[in-house]
């Protein structure tokens, strides 16, 4: 049987943006974010984290660095019985690296049709979680519902985005959204 799925972006969706993280010491929770998917869990969601990382491409961290940060994350977020059920990142960037050309890097919904494929995912009844128009792209490509929060890029970005997508405050207030069908009536 499939399984619903919350694909969320990392970097200014979970954690405060900071240009090209990779060591956890440089980790700083978007406060909420542990909460949300905690509720995301305990609703039976699959938490699927999706997300660029085009500093392994310009050689700024390597895969292990990436691995590591998250193995961080999840030993956090496991003292606070919550989980993620899976990373996918893509480290290519179209100017960078070997692999200039791919269908991994967001806008391309390559991530999400790669978890899609591992866990057995629905995604007409998944969501996806981010601050970027790229984020959002993605989801539509791969047929989820987009979520935009209003954290990270997602002020700046809101307006390349059509204006019938859900703009929530950050990650806590798309999980009462989603879960409890809340809306917070001063962003959407």
């Amino acid at each position: 049987m499939q399984r619903r799925a919350i694909f969320i972006d990392r970097d200014g969706t979970i954690n405060v943006e900071k240009n090209y993280l990779f060591k956890f010491e440089d980790w700083e929770w978007i406060p909420g974010a542990v909460d949300a998917i905690r509720m995301f869990n305990e609703a039976g969601f699959l938490v699927v984290v999706i997300s660029n990382q085009a500093g392994v491409a310009r050689g700024f961290y390597g895969a292990d660095d990436i691995e590591k940060l998250h193995a961080s994350v999840t030993r956090i977020l496991e003292s606070q019985n919550a989980k993620v059920d899976g990373y996918y990142y893509c480290p290519h960037h179209p100017e960078f690296g070997d692999n200039r050309e791919c269908d991994c890097r967001k806008p391309a919904p390559g991530m999400i049709l790669e978890a899609q494929r591992d866990w057995d995912i629905d995604l007409a009844h998944s969501y996806m979680i981010g601050d970027k128009a790229s984020d959002i792209e993605a989801a539509l490509a791969a047929g989820v519902h987009p979520v935009m929060v209003a954290t990270g890029y997602g002020p700046d970005e809101r307006k390349l985005i059509d204006s019938r997508v859900p703009y929530v405050a950050d990650l806590l207030a798309a999980a009462r959204f989603i879960v409890r069908g809340e809306c917070d009536p001063d962003i959407s």
